[in-house]
């Protein structure tokens, strides 16, 4: 069913060099779509020959309504991304660029008739609990820390809703909510990458002692990048005029037992580990639901973590074996 609703249709994914837009444009092209895969200041670390790379700065209206035109369906996977030291010390990066973005890409599509239209959105959109967050539970009252990104991206969720709910021409649109994704061709770079990246990279590297922000028991839903863009594929076919996806592990996991795993796949099981809690971190739980892509859609992961990280920490060793990710930047 995948296969035959992508084969053939002409899809834009924005932020083709990026994490999430390097792998979906990948699985486009394996499924017969004719994909087109904008870039924006960094190019594919590994371009795929059958998607056609264009060059859009998606902050000019110009550009967004230039790379949409007979496009039948977009993924809005380019974002202004960072992990938690700049989330926490300056928020506002989020803001403006991402607001504009999906503002533009928004008319854009609709303006040239496209069938559908995705957003990626996060899970801080969610309120802190003790449970795990099901697609209904988003209600305003975000994470102080999240405070300026959780606003971003449930405002942008809203522009998606009004054109899909609320205008006499409709373009449907779905949101999806991941868990927080880690894989191969992540950010790694000191001062961009996540929890999962930063601690892969010190544990290739053999750092000694090996410092851990936080406590390492704060809980989180993480999903291996193979797993989020399945599920995205199968949500974005499955959803109707509009619908709101949980795309995650809905396995909450301490960042000590993802650390365990690492060391293991790593061979450091000996590493020194110290705990600094004056580090920056994030929402001390995140637990998510997955219920609804389950039922509707008929989709779980399949990659366990210890398997995920393990084929994490081989592509890193492979990928930067005689380079850092600092080296990509410059």
């Amino acid at each position: 069913m995948v296969k035959k609703f992508y084969e053939g249709k002409r899809v834009l994914v924005t932020g083709a060099a990026g994490f999430v837009g390097s792998h979906l444009v990948n699985s486009l092209a394996s499924l017969g779509a004719e994909v087109i895969g904008s870039t924006h200041a960094k190019e594919p670390s590994a371009p795929n020959s059958a998607v056609e790379y264009v060059e859009a700065d998606l902050t000019e209206r110009n550009d967004c309504h230039r790379i949409a035109e007979g496009v039948d369906y977009i993924f809005m996977a380019a974002a202004n991304t960072s992990g938690a030291a700049v989330m926490e010390k300056s928020p506002l990066v989020h803001l403006t660029p991402n607001v504009v973005m999906n503002s533009y890409m928004l008319e854009a599509a609709y303006a040239a008739d496209v069938e559908k239209f995705c957003f990626i959105s996060s899970n801080t959109v969610y309120p802190l609990t003790d449970f795990p967050v099901r697609e209904c539970d988003a209600n305003f009252e975000f994470f102080e820390k999240y405070f300026i990104v959780g606003w971003m991206k449930q405002f942008s969720e809203l522009m998606c809703e009004m054109y899909s709910k609320h205008i006499n021409e409709p373009m449907s649109t779905l949101i999806a909510r991941p868990g927080n994704l880690y894989g191969p061709h992540d950010k790694y770079t000191w001062k961009e990458s996540k929890v999962i990246a930063a601690l892969i990279r010190r544990a290739v590297e053999r750092h000694d002692p090996f410092v851990v922000w936080g406590d390492g028991n704060d809980l989180k839903d993480f999903l291996y990048i193979d797993d989020f863009v399945d599920g995205l594929l199968r949500s974005f076919a499955c959803s109707t005029e509009y619908e709101v996806f949980n795309i995650a592990s809905g396995q909450p996991v301490t960042i000590r037992e993802v650390l365990s795993e690492i060391l293991v796949a790593a061979d450091y099981g000996n590493a020194s580990v110290e705990y600094d809690a004056t580090k920056p971190t994030m929402i001390p739980r995140r637990m998510i639901n997955i219920d609804q892509i389950r039922a509707r859609c008929d989709w779980s992961p399949k990659v366990p973590l210890s398997e995920g990280i393990r084929r994490t920490v081989e592509w890193y060793k492979a990928e930067y074996r005689d380079s850092s990710p600092e080296d990509r930047t410059s």
